[in-house]
């Protein structure tokens, strides 16, 4: 029904309401409300992907890429995680340091963080 319905329009130089009052037979403004949307998004469609994007199945969540490209595997050695480790904690305590440092210079001199 898509594809004859876009190719009709396309054809006849239908309007999206005049295509929805021949193939929906719709009986009031509010009716023809509902189905302009979804004959712009099939020609949209249509003219992005011609013919067959028509046949696809649109249904549905999209698949995550992520799911599809899984991430490639670590194969770092134990001592080098090991080492990152620990130079991840201590620049972690170095930040907590410096943030106490900061909050005790700003109460001192009263005033306040942007």
């Amino acid at each position: 029904m898509k594809k004859s319905v876009i190719l009709d329009m396309r054809e006849h130089y239908l309007t999206h309401r005049e295509a929805v009052r021949k193939y929906w037979k719709t009986k009031s403004r509010a009716e023809e409300d509902r189905y302009v949307p979804t004959l712009r998004k099939w020609e949209r469609i249509y003219l992005a992907e011609g013919v067959e994007g028509l046949m696809k199945e649109r249904r549905g969540r999209r698949r995550n890429l992520e799911e599809e490209n899984p991430p490639e595997p670590d194969n770092r050695t134990r001592e080098e995680l090991v080492d990152e480790n620990r130079r991840l904690r201590m620049e972690l305590e170095y930040l907590k340091k410096l943030s106490a440092l900061v909050l005790a210079e700003e109460r001192k001199s009263g005033k306040k963080r942007k």
